[in-house]
């Protein structure tokens, strides 16, 4: 688990240092205070307020870019922070400060999970302050995160690769599938035809009705022993039909 200790700069002797006339001493002071008193209580944005009055008048106040930074920060916006952090570095001041303000842009780095840079702020932090054993800490926990992002990322290339890899082979055997799907129905649909060419060279091949070979004389007595046949037919009918006639008449 990471540090989030804010390494904070509450020494104002320093502002006499840039030889500030003293009003704007005076102004920038009170400011300072103020700002200084709010941020013990977390009232970070009340805070955030007067370190601003107090870099009006002197916008090279150490303490006033670092500890805005701080408040910047209680409030989740690290970027704005690392900017405050960042100029409070460009005033030379005691190395303890530029190792504080080191150790806080590789703080407000690692909220933004840029473990690279914060690896590199925290070296900076502790080659002002090596003594800085928070920022020893910090920086091996930015160097395990570095390390296992980069094992994640090496492992989320070697899976793309192989998803890539089976969704070619998926395509590949589809159209395998659709390959053979054709052929096979080429295949269903050439049998069906031999057998339709077959059936038909078959209904072809069946024998037709030969004509007769009976002669003109032949044909001739044919016609008239069946005549002869349906007269006898016709006469042997009737004489079914005959018999002793019934007397109509009473018998008185």
């Amino acid at each position: 688990m990471k540090h989030h200790f804010l390494h904070t700069v509450t020494i104002i002797a320093s502002l006499v240092a840039l030889a500030l006339p003293a009003a704007a001493q005076q102004g920038t002071s009170k400011y300072l205070r103020e700002g200084n008193a709010q941020y013990k209580k977390q009232q970070y944005a009340d805070a955030e307020a007067s370190y601003k009055k107090a870099l009006e008048r002197n916008a090279r106040s150490v303490e006033g870019n670092f500890n805005l930074g701080n408040s910047l920060y209680e409030q989740k916006r690290y970027e704005a922070a690392r900017q405050q952090y960042a100029n409070a570095l460009k005033t030379p001041s005691r190395k303890e400060n530029a190792a504080d303000a080191n150790y806080n842009i590789g703080n407000t780095f690692m909220e933004d999970k840029k473990w690279e840079e914060s690896i590199a702020a925290y070296k900076k932090a502790l080659k002002a302050n090596p003594a800085d054993e928070q920022a020893r800490y910090n920086l091996a926990y930015a160097q395990e995160m570095l390390k296992k992002q980069q094992q994640q990322s090496g492992d989320g290339k070697d899976n793309k690769e192989q998803k890539d890899k089976d969704k070619q082979k998926d395509k590949q055997d589809q159209q395998n599938k659709d390959k053979q799907d054709q052929k096979d129905q080429k295949d269903q649909q050439d049998q069906k035809d031999q057998q339709d060419q077959k059936d038909q060279k078959e209904q072809n091949q069946q024998p037709k009705p030969k004509p007769s070979k009976l002669t003109q004389e032949e044909a001739k007595r044919l016609l008239q022993a069946l005549a002869q046949q349906e007269k006898k037919l016709q006469e042997d009918k009737m004489k079914k039909t005959k018999g002793t006639p019934v007397s109509v008449e009473k018998d008185w």
